[in-house]
């Protein structure tokens, strides 16, 4: 019974959204880069910084472009700690 009551208070995971910039050129893998602003400390101004995380995409349906919802993970590959939760905004096709 304790086993239970624990595994039900798991803590919260990590989501981060973000755009897909590279899709498919491995089996059942995007790269997603997060941007993010950080202040300056001594010009207080803005920088825009990114950085980008090795996402699984088990039925491979993000395209590039897409904007998606990323979740942390268990360690899947060696780069691979996040997985796709679902395409928030599907790129426009030309």
């Amino acid at each position: 019974m304790a086993s239970v009551a624990k595994a039900q208070t798991r803590r919260r995971r990590r989501t981060e959204s973000g755009v897909v910039t590279a899709a498919h050129l491995t089996p059942k893998t995007i790269k997603v880069r997060i941007e993010y602003l950080v202040r300056h400390a001594r010009y207080d101004k803005y920088l825009r910084r990114s950085r980008v995380l090795h996402a699984h995409d088990e039925r491979q349906e993000a395209g590039l472009g897409d904007r998606v919802l990323v979740m942390e993970c268990r360690p899947i590959s060696r780069t691979k700690t996040w997985r796709l939760v679902r395409i928030l905004q599907a790129a426009p096709k030309d």
